[in-house]
């Protein structure tokens, strides 16, 4: 009873409830204020014609006269219909349907609301009491309760529309209690499962596009991203158990055998580099790993600013240009103009690099790559790296971002297997999306920023 009581849509409901009353209180009170107010001064304007009427019968013609025209109305009028009553100056009845002067009138012009006996019945009465010269008074009345019945159906079809919101509000948080403790109850057993560490359970959805539709499918691409990052931190976790396992196993054979050895001062400095280099490795996978770290926080975000990404190609080339004629291969720029982003330019200009060193690893002397950066047709930025290397299989092609991942074709190369991972974590930091096409041959890496992303620096 209590949680029913506590219940959110019970909660809602009466409140909707209260509100309708309300505004049906708010539209009701004026109208029922208007009524009696009109009715009121209809019956007081009714009653001060026929009691001016009726002095000037007695101007005219006296009292006889006004005793006749009185009794002649009293007999032709509807029974009730008016009050009448003309008395001498000791308020004894001459003429009219009252029996008595009424209590609680008491003497001079004025209006006043009575209980008056007429015709045996007490008759709450408004009466409008005039004087005339010699003493004589007249009091011209109408029965007060003639429109009771009006005023009762009012006040029980104001009764029963409240009744029927009443009715109809509590029903209807009911059902909408049940309907939402069903989706509840929904989110619960997912929300449970996953607790307990089944992270393939989703929230159901009810295909409506409702609220709970929103929030659930909301929601769920939080939980693929979760389950996304739990099944990638396993995998890297694994992957840095391999990868470092071979420099370090390296690292110490060769101190080992440093110091059991004692070889002559040149073999032992050449060994001092090789073990340089392997420490040089592992630390290169550990800023590799914290840069990751850091992009996937989405940290680097906060300081986005408008860069055109085609000057920062255009510098990343310049840089790689002496690498590239040295290897004899065919390095080449295009630039469509300015191709402006809100984004990090050395988070850009790092992704640039990459793409641009796994290229000249893998291209063959005398081999060619082309950097262009451009709009698309939908505004998109795009920046664009292609060689005419071995390329990427297309079964490995899913894989290639992966962290740690390394294919057939770059197993020969130098690396970690974390450029490609840097590059897709990077685009998506900006909005964007890696693509890994065939260049025909070679590869075709595209890192493409949306027009979103774009749009937000100007």
């Amino acid at each position: 009873m209590n949680r029913l009581i506590r219940s959110s849509a019970l909660t809602w409901a009466f409140g909707y409830v209260l509100l309708g009353i309300a505004a049906l209180a708010a539209f009701a009170v004026p109208l029922w204020y208007a009524w009696n107010v009109t009715i009121f001064a209809g019956r007081e304007e009714i009653l001060r014609d026929d009691a001016q009427r009726l002095t000037e019968v007695f101007a005219h013609e006296g009292v006889a006269g006004l005793t006749a025209h009185i009794n002649a109305r009293v007999g032709l009028q509807i029974a009730g219909e008016r009050t009448l009553l003309l008395t001498d100056g000791a308020y004894r009845p001459l003429a009219g349907n009252l029996s008595a002067w009424p209590r609680g009138v008491p003497a001079g012009i004025g209006m006043h609301a009575v209980m008056a006996d007429l015709a045996g019945q007490p008759t709450h009465t408004l009466l409008v009491q005039t004087t005339f010269p010699g003493g004589y008074h007249l009091l011209v009345g109408r029965d007060l309760s003639r429109f009771l019945p009006l005023e009762r159906r009012f006040t029980w079809g104001l009764f029963g529309a409240v009744t029927f919101l009443f009715v109809v509000g509590v029903g209807g948080a009911i059902l909408m209690r049940r309907r939402l403790l069903a989706r509840v109850q929904g989110i619960r057993q997912t929300v449970s499962a996953i607790m307990q560490g089944d992270l393939r359970h989703r929230l159901p959805t009810a295909k409506s596009d409702d609220e709970f539709d929103t929030l659930s499918q909301t929601l769920n691409g939080m939980l693929d991203h979760i389950e996304h990052l739990i099944r990638g931190i396993s995998n890297v976790s694994n992957s840095i158990a391999h990868d470092l396992r071979t420099p370090l196993a390296e690292l110490r054979s060769r101190l080992e055998e440093l110091a059991t050895t004692r070889p002559p001062a040149a073999e032992t400095f050449a060994e001092i580099d090789a073990a340089v280099a392997d420490v040089d490795r592992v630390m290169r996978i550990f800023s590799a790993l914290l840069r990751l770290a850091e992009i996937d926080s989405g940290a680097r975000r906060s300081g986005f600013v408008r860069v055109d990404a085609a000057a920062v190609a255009a510098e990343v080339v310049e840089f790689y240009e002496p690498a590239a004629e040295q290897k004899g291969v065919l390095f080449s720029f295009h630039s469509a103009g300015e191709a402006a982003v809100a984004g990090d330019p050395v988070l850009l200009a790092q992704a640039v690099s990459n793409l641009i060193d796994n290229s000249l690893k893998s291209v063959a002397e005398r081999g060619a790559i082309s950097v262009r950066v451009g709009r698309r047709a939908d505004g998109a930025v795009e920046i664009a790296v292609a060689d005419d290397g071995p390329g990427i299989a297309d079964a490995d092609k899913p894989k290639a971002t992966e962290r740690f991942f390394r294919g057939d074709t770059s197993r020969g190369t130098p690396g970690v297997g974390l450029g490609l991972s840097i590059v897709d974590a990077v685009a998506k930091l900006h909005g964007g999306v890696l693509q890994l096409l065939d260049n025909h041959p070679g590869l075709l890496a595209q890192m493409v920023l949306p027009v979103t992303a774009a749009r937000s620096s100007r």
